[in-house]
Parts: C-alpha cells; structure tokens; sequence
C-alpha cells in the first residue's frame, strides 16, 4: 500500500530528550486521572452520589475528549505539535483543580450533593474539551520524528509512560487524601504537578514547523480506508474492554472483595497497579526483547485479555479479581500500542496528525458509553463487565485469525 512503511525501513529514531520529555507528559496525565479513578468510589459513596451518576461523570469528559481529539490533530497540523501539548496540560491542571475544589465543597455539605455532582461533571468535562489536545500532539510528534521498528518501539515506550503512570497514580493518591482536604487532596495536588510540567514544556520543547495545507488536507479518509479501518475498529473494541475493567473493578472489589471502604480502597489502588505493572512488562519488557510486530502485539494481546477476563469472572471474590485483571492489563499492555502502531506504519507522514486524532478519539470514546453500559449490567449481575470484555477480545482474536 501506498504510504506504508515496513518496520525494517525508515528507522528514523526519535531523540531521547524529546522522548523523555513526552514521556513525563504521559505519565503525569496517566498518574493523575488513574490516581483520581482510583478514589472515585469513595468519593461518590461519601457524597452520597449513585455509582452510576459517577461513571456518568467520566464518561461525559470522555465523550467530549473522542469529539475534540481530531479537532486538536488538525490544529497541530496547521499551528504545530507545542501549542496543542500546552494547550492539553492546562485542561488538565484546570480539570483537576476545579475537580479538587468541588470535593472540598462537597465533603464540607456547602451544596446539596446533586449540585455538587452537576458541578464536578462540568469542571472533570474541560479535561475531555482540551486535554485530548496533548495525546494527539504527543503521538503526532513520536510520528513525526521516527519510522518503522523505531517507531514501534517509541509507542510502546509511550504506552509504557501511561502504564506507570497508572502504577503511579492508584498507589500514591491514598497518600494525599490528608487533612484538612480528605479526598479532594489527590486532584488538587495532581494540578499543582501539571504546572510544573508545563513549564518544562514551555523551556525545553523547541516549537516545531506546521505541515504545509496540502499535506494536512489529506489526512481526512481514515474510516474509509479499507486498510487502516479494520486497525481503527479493533482497536475501539480492545479499548472499550479495557475501560470497562478499569472503570468498574473498583466497584467489584468494593462489593465483593469482603473488605471494609478503607480496606477495599488499599486493595483498588494495589490491584490498579499490579494491572499496569502487568501492562508495563508487557510495552517494555516483551516488546523491546522479541519485537513482534503491531499486527501480532494486537491480536496476541487480545487473546490474553480474554484470558484474563475469563479469570476474573470467576466466583472467587478477590484472588480471582486481583490476578484475572492482572492477566488482562498484560494483553492491554501489548493489543493498545499494537494497533496504534500498525495504523501509524499504514499511512504516510501527510497523515501521522489523523491517526493520532484517530487514536485519541477512540481512547475518549471507548469510555464515553461502554462503562456506563457495563456499570448498569453490573448491577443486576456482577459477572457481566467481565463478560462483555471478553466477547471484545475474542472478537478481535477472530478478526485476527480470519485475516490469515
């Protein structure tokens, strides 16, 4: 195919400085928003807001995060990659300060609860508006900068940053619930870290040349790209399993781990991490030793998610919960950047901006609707979340098989 790029060829590398600074905005916005999932649960218990009003919560900035991401990669094909990576860290500094402040209110009952959640649904959906507006960039410009099997491995670095940073997050947000601020701690302090970043953004990134109009133009047919289509469909699907195990294991642990709030918060921050510990191995372990290619890594990966969830599914409370997710967080760690990856290599430079938007719109949209579908199942049968993320995941390992 035209536009293509085999992994023996192109292996532009991407400079390590670029890369270590792309990695931090990864995995700060990762530690963040998995270190805010994480307590979530408890906020919304000690609020008194339905568990699923507070997957709705998410599920709105995620679906405005899938709507804006191909309108931040057209932009930073005209204005360049620096502006729209600012522009995503201040949405993230925005959203988790005003989210931090609106806890604050709500734990002090300064507004009744349903006022506190309309509130903190309005200010978490900035990060949604604007923040996507830094993974399209940050992906853009790994593109940008490095081809073929580089490039693989520069993702997987990338996906890599995103798990630790969901390591990260879940096991040091329990340390910052002090007092006087009790669990708006985590999110205001995460806000004063992306402040931070933002002024290493602002020293070190060099800003870079927009592509010329032409060029931008014609990254605008991926879904009709019989090639590329299939990697952007799969990918959805793997996604959507992925965030219904994240966004509903705090709730099955809670109900069924046989442990107390306080006890079962310690056991969602542990098992979140020992998942992206999992995922971690995977993205800089398996990859950089065996380097399999994307296509493999997708749908390998796949068939360990449904391993996984098959694991989890079962009815033995929390062993099960702990290991079966651990299990799935490794075929998430290699199917993500799988597909990411072999839809970058399917296209020329003129359309690296659309497979980010492209990629970032699925990240947002996988957890606009199938959490919310999954929560609602989860309630009239525990099983269920599991259920539906491994029917994903064997639908992809199908497609896989029936392109052979």
């Amino acid at each position: 195919m035209a536009g293509a790029s085999p992994l023996h060829e192109d292996e532009q590398r991407l400079p390590r400085p670029l890369l270590a600074l792309l990695f931090a905005v990864t995995f700060m916005t990762a530690v963040g928003n998995l270190g805010l999932v994480s307590v979530m649960p408890a906020i919304g218990r000690a609020l008194a807001i339905p568990d699923a009003l507070i997957a709705m919560t998410f599920s709105l900035s995620a679906l405005a995060w899938a709507l804006t991401s191909p309108l931040w990669a057209r932009r930073s094909d005209r204005q360049g990659r620096k502006p729209m990576l600012l522009l995503g860290l201040g949405g993230f500094c925005i959203s988790m300060g005003g989210c931090g402040l609106v806890v604050l209110a709500g734990l002090h009952a300064l507004a009744p609860p349903l006022a506190i959640f309309a509130v903190f649904m309005l200010v978490r959906s900035s990060y949604g508006l604007f923040g996507s507006a830094a993974a399209t960039a940050a992906q853009a410009l790994v593109a940008d900068r490095s081809g073929g099997a580089a490039r693989v491995q520069a993702m997987s670095a990338m996906a890599g940053a995103l798990s630790l940073g969901t390591i990260a997050g879940p096991a040091i947000a329990p340390f910052f619930i002090i007092a006087p601020l009790g669990l708006a701690g985590p999110p205001l302090i995460f806000a004063l870290a992306g402040l931070v970043l933002i002024g290493g953004v602002l020293a070190l990134l060099p800003r870079d040349r927009p592509l010329a109009t032409a060029a931008v133009a014609a990254g605008t047919s991926l879904w009709r790209d019989p090639v590329v289509r299939p990697l952007l469909v799969q990918g959805m699907v793997i996604a959507s399993a992925q965030a219904i195990n994240i966004y509903t294991l705090g709730f099955a642990i809670i109900d069924h781990g046989g442990h107390g709030l306080a006890t079962a918060q310690w056991w969602i921050g542990v098992t979140m991490s020992l998942g992206a510990a999992s995922g971690l191995a995977a993205q800089l372990g398996l990859v950089a030793l065996a380097r399999p290619s994307p296509r493999a890594m997708l749908h390998g990966g796949a068939a360990i998610v449904l391993a996984g969830n098959i694991v989890a599914g079962l009815p033995a409370g929390l062993p099960t919960l702990v290991a079966g997710f651990a299990i799935a967080s490794f075929g998430y760690g290699l199917a993500r950047p799988g597909f990411s990856a072999a839809a970058s290599l399917a296209v020329g430079p003129e359309r690296q901006g659309a497979v980010a938007g492209a990629v970032s719109a699925i990240a947002g949209a996988s957890i606009a609707v199938p959490p919310v579908i999954a929560i609602l199942l989860y309630q009239r049968w525990w099983t269920a979340p599991f259920v539906l993320a491994a029917a994903g995941a064997a639908w992809v390992v199908l497609a896989g098989w029936r392109r052979r």
